[in-house]
């Protein structure tokens, strides 16, 4: 397996990483981000919206749990599993069919549900580097990459 690292150095910059990993997508792709709060999860899935051709105001789903924006090519699904704390409850909000769907799923807060994910996967976690932070700048992010299978070492050879 060869994980990839990225810093990022502002908002701009962890969306325009999210592009360029948006440009590589495909249906049945899947991306686990996972970072404390704040820590870009959104801000990267709204440069894989861009990188996809999406033109919608991308949010997190926190309440809704699942958006589905529609892409030029594709749509993407995205996730926010926050308030979820049982796998049998991903049954109920179409979870399993839009893995095997027609675009590519973007999971924020999914590291509780890898064995129901499956293991083909690109495990992505955002840290906030707030050590390296000047006094009132935004802090530094770190965007590591972790592949789980051929599909995602392409994706992480792909960046």
């Amino acid at each position: 397996m060869s994980e990839k690292s990225f810093v990022t150095h502002a908002t701009e910059e962890t969306i325009a990483l999210g592009e360029r990993l948006g440009r590589l997508l495909q249906p049945g792709d899947v991306l686990v981000l996972t970072g404390d709060l704040g820590a870009g999860k959104t801000q990267l899935t709204k440069g894989i919206a861009a990188g996809m051709g999406i033109t919608d105001d991308v949010t997190s789903p926190t309440f809704n749990i699942l958006m589905v924006y529609e892409g030029e090519r594709m749509p993407l699904y995205h996730f926010d599993l926050y308030r979820l704390d049982d796998p049998d409850q991903l049954e109920d909000i179409g979870f399993y069919d839009a893995l095997e769907g027609d675009g590519p799923c973007a999971i924020e807060w999914g590291e509780q549900f890898s064995n129901e994910i499956g293991p083909e996967r690109l495990d992505v976690y955002l840290t906030r580097l707030d050590d390296r932070a000047a006094v009132g700048e935004e802090p530094p992010r770190e965007v590591r990459l972790v592949p789980h299978g051929a599909r995602a070492e392409e994706l992480v050879a792909g960046l």
